[in-house]
């Protein structure tokens, strides 16, 4: 019985099953309103939007994906690699900083 209680399956059903049941509860005890057109029109601090399309600049938002991901998958390494004895914390801190000098570069030359 223990083995079932704690199964995967079991957990997901259960954690699924309470998440709806908090969903509808949530549902039935908010307050309800009227949908006027006021309410459904687009606001923007009360300006009205320009018809122009947003332009982005896709090589900085590349750039900055990049350093994120360097950051994020860096400390997930740094973290995991302090429980292993020998080099691997040094070398793991070594790729993190050539990558990131690589990036300062072509940052760097992108202005």
């Amino acid at each position: 019985m223990t083995n079932l209680l704690l199964s995967l399956p079991f957990i997901f059903i259960v954690s699924l099953g309470l998440s709806i049941l908090l969903y509808l509860i949530g549902a039935m005890i908010s307050p309800k309103t009227k949908k006027t057109k006021g309410k459904l029109a687009p606001y923007a601090c009360g300006e009205e939007l320009p018809p122009q399309k947003f332009q982005v600049n896709v090589r900085s938002f590349f750039l900055y994906v990049t350093f994120f991901m360097i950051f994020d998958i860096s400390a997930f390494l740094l973290a995991m690699s302090f429980s292993v004895h020998g080099p691997y914390p040094a070398i793991f801190g070594a790729m993190i900083i050539l990558a990131l000098v690589w990036l300062l570069m072509a940052w760097r030359r992108e202005k």
